[in-house]
């Protein structure tokens, strides 16, 4: 019991030391970045006093961190007296502070984009799930035949072309050349086949490839032949020992590639101009130098890949409970 308590208290000290360096990191990039948020939102032909009332309004007068440097008198200490102080302080009681550009709490915007992003990760992860599993198994039960080759090269055309090659190809067959689906939008149910696909197929790729090492590395394994003394088929062999065993690292690889989908998502929901957490971040948070959504929009992003690789864990646990004794 001990244990376990020190286990989870080590790993939600760890979680909560990624969420504070992936935070901080973006604040100090977007920092960094030239350009200045009135500006942008407001207009080149903003007045001074706007301008003023702008910063004055979004805290943006005051320093950014507990440091500010000047060429006159170099660095000059702050205190607590900066926006990375208030940001924490508003994040502690649940609040993202508010969009520069819209004046709308940060939270309502994110929350109306993630479950459209989420759908699209699931969706994707199931058509790369869907793809591998049979293509991998294929391979591995005929290693180096004709269908092994075949199953290779497909593999290393999905892992070889990015998604901005994948997405535009999709839509001008698919949508323009046959016209079975919308090119863009995400106002009806099949829109999402198209962006779905083009992020499950780098990541189908990757997992028929392990699916097939895993297969192969199984079937070597004296379990195997003792089912198959029993007098097992071979399909029952297969797909109810070796596949499940084999599985245990595809788990891992599809826990740790969620972050992938999530950021591979922001370049797909661009293309095909689905209403995602992606799209919101590249459009109206980089785009418009709107800090508050950026730093919102990458904690939530962070948040849901930590939560999946924890939920990673659970699952390969109960794949092989020997993870667990150990």
């Amino acid at each position: 019991m001990k244990y376990k308590i020190l286990n989870f208290a080590r790993q939600l000290a760890l979680t909560l030391l990624v969420i504070w360096t992936v935070v901080s990191l973006v604040t100090l990039l977007i920092e960094l970045v030239p350009g200045d948020p009135a500006t942008t939102i407001l207009g080149e032909t903003a007045s001074m006093e706007q301008i003023a009332d702008f910063n004055r309004k979004h805290g943006l007068d005051r320093p950014a961190f507990f440091f500010s440097y000047n060429s006159a008198e170099g660095f000059d200490w702050n205190g607590a007296d900066n926006r990375y102080v208030d940001y924490w302080l508003g994040l502690l009681q649940g609040d993202l502070g508010t969009s520069f550009r819209t004046d709308r709490p940060v939270l309502d915007m994110i929350l109306e984009r993630y479950p459209s992003t989420i759908m699209l990760a699931i969706v994707s992860m199931i058509i790369a799930v869907s793809i591998a599993i049979p293509l991998g198994v294929l391979a591995g039960t005929n290693k180096n035949t004709l269908i092994d080759n075949f199953s290779s090269f497909v593999a290393l055309l999905g892992i070889s072309l990015p998604t901005f090659v994948i997405g535009p190809f999709l839509v001008y067959l698919f949508a323009v050349k046959f016209q079975i689906f919308a090119p863009t939008g995400s106002a009806n149910p099949e829109d999402i086949i198209l962006p779905a696909v083009t992020l499950g197929a780098a990541l189908s790729a990757i997992l028929t490839r392990m699916v097939r090492s895993s297969v192969i590395e199984e079937l070597g394994e004296d379990y195997v032949r003792t089912a198959r003394a029993k007098g097992l088929s071979e399909r029952k062999v297969v797909y109810k020992h070796v596949l499940k065993n084999g599985l245990i690292p595809v788990v891992t690889i599809l826990g740790l590639q969620l972050g992938v989908l999530l950021a591979g998502a922001i370049i797909t929901e661009k293309i095909f101009n689905w209403q995602g957490l992606g799209l919101l971040l590249l459009d109206d948070g980089i785009g418009k130098r709107d800090y508050r959504l950026v730093q919102g929009c990458v904690l939530v992003i962070s948040v849901t890949y930590i939560l999946a690789n924890s939920l990673t864990d659970l699952v390969y646990r109960w794949l092989d409970p020997r993870i667990r004794l150990s």
